[in-house]
């Protein structure tokens, strides 16, 4: 009886992966609509989503967001990049910028769409302090330029607790809660979770679904190889531990997201 038990378990648990991997297939639009405020009556495949996906580093678009660049291509959605430094922390910045044009053309944002940012105050450093209104001023740039209604960047831990992740996180969370973004414009944070959840691979899943968040981007086994090969684009950041990371890394596929609250219009923080 216990071998019984014992086998039926883990086949129960992956039964019970696939279930919501199907129901969120289908959900996702749903998903969208409420996380815009868009109207119950109104059908959307995506192609009113313009998001910008706000980085730090060339490589962190397929470590941390891939699950949610590939499921938002695959509903048309018009997906933008902005990354805030070339990754030049071993003099390679311009390799870098090259593996990152690779890498968003595997994940299907094309080159047009991603912009790299090279700024002396904007350095690859994890102990440099970067300027919260300077990130600020680019980031509001580029959703002006492109009438974007959705950003999603980090969580005020940065899910690897990078000090260039949490700088983005905090001048996103500026500009929402001074009012400077425009009113359709939803701001989401990529949830930072526990050692043990990020590592289990898909077997988060449950976790991710049964816990409040207002967006959950999945993929399976060919967003994940979408996923993979975007990473393997990055050649110079190829360390045996990346090769772990995508192997185990939830982030390979699952992102859930909190929505950061916009303030009052026009609200002045001195």
């Amino acid at each position: 009886m216990y071998v019984y038990l014992v086998a039926f378990v883990p086949l129960f648990y992956l039964v019970w992966i696939k279930c919501i991997y199907d129901r969120h297939r289908h959900a996702l639009r749903s998903s969208l609509k409420c996380t815009m405020n868009v109207s119950s009556e109104r059908d959307t495949d995506g192609a009113d989503v313009r998001a910008l996906v706000v980085t730090a580093h060339p490589d962190d678009e397929c470590m941390f967001f891939a699950p949610t660049i590939v499921r938002l291509v695959e509903l048309n959605a018009s997906v933008h990049l902005l990354c805030l430094s070339e990754g030049n922390y071993y003099n390679q910045g311009a390799q870098r910028r090259e593996e990152l044009l690779s890498s968003c053309a595997t994940l299907g944002i094309p080159a047009s769409r991603v912009t790299i940012i090279d700024h002396k105050k904007l350095p690859d450093d994890p102990n440099a302090e970067w300027s919260i209104s300077l990130v600020s001023s680019a980031v509001l740039k580029h959703i002006t330029a492109h009438s974007i209604n959705m950003v999603l960047t980090f969580d005020g831990r940065g899910v690897s607790g990078h000090a260039n992740h949490v700088a983005i996180y905090k001048a996103v969370r500026h500009l929402a809660s001074t009012g400077e973004l425009p009113k359709e414009c939803v701001v989401l944070s990529l949830e930072t979770v526990g050692l043990l959840r990020k590592y289990i691979s898909f077997l988060d899943l449950p976790f991710s679904w049964l816990l409040p968040s207002h967006l959950r981007c999945v993929v399976g086994s060919k967003g994940y190889k979408q996923a993979k090969a975007a990473m393997l684009c990055h050649r110079t950041q190829l360390l045996w531990f990346r090769y772990l990371y995508i192997t185990f890394s939830r982030y390979m596929f699952i992102n859930t997201f909190q929505t950061i609250p916009q303030g009052p219009k026009n609200l002045k923080i001195y």
